[in-house]
Formats: C-alpha cells, sequence, structure tokens
C-alpha cells in the first residue's frame, strides 16, 4: 500500500515531551499505513494509539459503505457490552457523527442523549458522557468518521485537534488507496472473465456448433440406410469432439485455445479447406501479403476474428459463395474480408447483436484496429478487419456500409 502524509502539516514542532510522544504516535500511525495489508486490522490496530494519544476513555471507527448511505462501525474499543452490536450500521447522516461527516471538521459534542435513545440504552451510563468526531477523508471525501469518547474531561486542545485530523486524513489516505486497489482488482477480474469467455467460445463453442449441425444430417442418413453418408459424418462429429476435448485441455493448462504451431497463414489455409468440407460452399482464399509475419499474440486474435467470421456464415448466411481476401491497405495497415452471397446477419450492432460479434469487436481493440461488419454489395454480408502491425489501439466500428 503506498503512502503520502497529507498535503497540510498540521502537526506543531516538537517542543515538549509530550509532543514528541504525540509525534511517534503519529509517525508509528504512518508508518502501519504503509505496511499493513489487512485494512480491518490496521484499522483496529491503531484505534489504541489514537484513543491514548487523546486521552480519551473508548474509540470507534466507522467506515462508509459501498453505496455511501451508512456508516459501519469496523473497530471498537472500551466499548460497553452490546453496543458494537446495537450500532453496527447507522445512517450517514446520523448525529454527532453525521455532523462531522457532512461538515468535514470536528465535531465536539457534551449531550449524548440521543446517541442512547437510538442505540436503547443508557450508552455509557455515567462513564462518558462527551464524544470527538474526526472525519476520515482525502481530498475533500470523507470515507468514514472514527469517535473519541471522554468522561468529564475537556475539549482536546488545538494542538491534539490538529494531530488527531492528521490522524483522520492518513486513515483516509488509507480507506482511499483500499477502495482504489478493490476497483482494480474488480476491473481486472473482469477483463480476464470476458478473455476466458473469448477463449471457450472461439474454441469450444465453435466445435460444438459444427456437431449440432452435424447430427441431423447423420440422423437423416441412418434412417435412409445410406452407411457411407452416415460414416462420413460420424467422422465429421467424432473429429470435432476431438478438437474440442483438446482446445478444452489447452485452456485449462494455458487459459487459452491452441495456435497452428505452422503461423497463421497455415492455420487460415487450414480453417478455409474445413469450411469447404463441412459446408459445401465454395470460398476464394486470396492471400497478396504473403510475407505476413505477426507477434504470436496477435496471430491468435486475427485468426479468431476470421474464424468466427467464417462460423457466422456457416451457420447464419446459407451462401454459395464466400471469398477470404489478405492485403495490404493505406497507411500501412493489414486488411482482411470476409465475405459471403448469403442471407447476410441479422441485428448487426447495438443491443442485439451476436455474442461472437461483441468477442470480434473486443479482439480487434487488442489489435488496435477497426472492425466493420455490414451489407455487401450485391448481398450478403461484408466483415472487413483493418489493423496495424503494431501500433495505439483505435476505436471499433460494428455498421452497415454498401
Amino acid at each position: 500500500m503506498s503512502l503520502q502524509m497529507p498535503d497540510t502539516a498540521l502537526l506543531p514542532p516538537p517542543e515538549s515531551g509530550a509532543r514528541v510522544h504525540e509525534a511517534a504516535i503519529l509517525a508509528e500511525i504512518a508508518a502501519g499505513l504503509a505496511a499493513e495489508d489487512d485494512l480491518g486490522l490496521l484499522l483496529a490496530r491503531f484505534l489504541g494509539p489514537i484513543v491514548q494519544l487523546a486521552g480519551a476513555q473508548a474509540g470507534a471507527v466507522r467506515v462508509l459503505s459501498d453505496a455511501g448511505d451508512r456508516l459501519q462501525m469496523v473497530s471498537g474499543l472500551g466499548l460497553p457490552d452490546g453496543l458494537c452490536s446495537r450500532e453496527q450500521a447507522v445512517d450517514r447522516h446520523c448525529g454527532h457523527c453525521g455532523a462531522a461527516a457532512d461538515a468535514q471538521r470536528l465535531v465536539w459534542a457534551t449531550d449524548l442523549s440521543a446517541c442512547a435513545e437510538r442505540s436503547e440504552g443508557s450508552y455509557f451510563g455515567q462513564g462518558c458522557q462527551r464524544l470527538l468526531a474526526v472525519p476520515l477523508q482525502h481530498r475533500g471525501r470523507v470515507l468514514g468518521v472514527y469517535n473519541l469518547f471522554f468522561g468529564d474531561a475537556e475539549e482536546p486542545g488545538p494542538e491534539v485537534q490538529a494531530i488527531l485530523r492528521s490522524v483522520g486524513e492518513l486513515l483516509g489516505l488509507a480507506l482511499n488507496n483500499a477502495r482504489l486497489e478493490q476497483e482494480h482488482l474488480r476491473a481486472t477480474l473482469m477483463k480476464e472473465r470476458q478473455m476466458m469467455a473469448a477463449e471457450v467460445h472461439d474454441s469450444l463453442a465453435q466445435s460444438l456448433a459444427f456437431v449440432r449441425m452435424r447430427m441431423p444430417l447423420l440422423q437423416d442418413a441412418m434412417l435412409a440406410h445410406d452407411d457411407s453418408r452416415a460414416q462420413r459424418y460420424c467422422d465429421d462429429v467424432r473429429s470435432a469432439i476431438g478438437q474440442a476435448h483438446a482446445s478444452l485441455r489447452s485452456i485449462i493448462t494455458h487459459l487459452r485455445a491452441p495456435m497452428d504451431p505452422q503461423g497463421l497463414m497455415h492455420a487460415l489455409s487450414a480453417s478455409a479447406d474445413h469450411f469447404r468440407r463441412s459446408t459445401g460452399a465454395e470460398l476464394d482464399f486470396v492471400n497478396e501479403a504473403p510475407s505476413l509475419r505477426l507477434p504470436p499474440e496477435q496471430e491468435a486474435q486475427v485468426f479468431h476474428i476470421v474464424q468466427e467470421a467464417l462460423t457466422n456464415v456457416a451457420r447464419h448466411a446459407g451462401a454459395r459463395h464466400a471469398r477470404l481476401h489478405i492485403s495490404s491497405a493505406p497507411g500501412g495497415l493489414v486488411q482482411i474480408l470476409v465475405e459471403d452471397d448469403g442471407a447476410g446477419l441479422p441485428a448487426v450492432g447495438g443491443g442485439g447483436a451476436h455474442y461472437g460479434l461483441e468477442i470480434m469487436g473486443e479482439r480487434a481493440r487488442r489489435l488496435g484496429g477497426t472492425l466493420e461488419i455490414g451489407a455487401r454489395v450485391g448481398g450478403g454480408t461484408c466483415v472487413r478487419l483493418a489493423f496495424p502491425v503494431s501500433g495505439a489501439p483505435s476505436a471499433v466500428r460494428l455498421e452497415e456500409h454498401a
């Protein structure tokens, strides 16, 4: 956990033994904030030194909930039995704590009757009759409040309050860093899940879709007692299941679908041959960039985009002819076209877009390229991918074009 001291230097010069002691406690808290990973343990650990520094009898730390509407108690010291459970969570604007959070300032209170009424008890009885609420804040954002409870003592002096305010800023910084780390972790996990979903879709889902297309044909051949045709379809199903199993083992082992060890062009040529065999449609494979060499990660992204485009033609288009064309484009880009003369793809773009199209768009973003999916002149669908061999990412477009 990285740590920076608050912008404002609120600690007065150590002109006495008491001030040296106060500065030592503040330094210990700052060092602990930098070293402690568990924020809950950290807040509990340093509540004692804070209570000691202020000369209080008890203390509590409350953190703002994720929704921002509740103050949740995460640590307490010297509190009466049952008080922690009764005040586990209070309204964000409740009483003196709410006042400190709303005004972003220290609040000194000598009347705790409202607190006692809310907690349905005598609160501290006769033990503690005064309260100091200190906001935990970072750059104008309140993240919680800590409370110090006193007996008959007078309000802490300006120097002690300055130190307590510094403590609030340090703890606010720690809370802010912890939440930033949680948000980063959440975003990282989401990205990993999306990548894994894309790998599963582009390997297992495509193989299983091919099996589903072959099963009715296999059934028809069996009912017609056409043993030769049935055997051919059975071999196709067996091969697709074997490929799906190999892909699953690779995903489990490497968290990615396997790439042809002979490179992108060999993989695309094999996909074109498989398309012809499985659909019966014609496919022209034109490669005007035979010397193209890409990094392994780019090869994998391009291959899966083209494979998904060909799969969509096979599954949805009902095409008699398709074309796969690789060429150079202006600006040092590589361009890949997948065209067909079929019925076209319904609901291209927008909220109804096929999940596979969304994955294609995400892969194009990783390439730093553009993806256009739309109607082909003369009927059918055209998928155009353009990307640099290396370069900054640009927007992905899913749009109709002539």
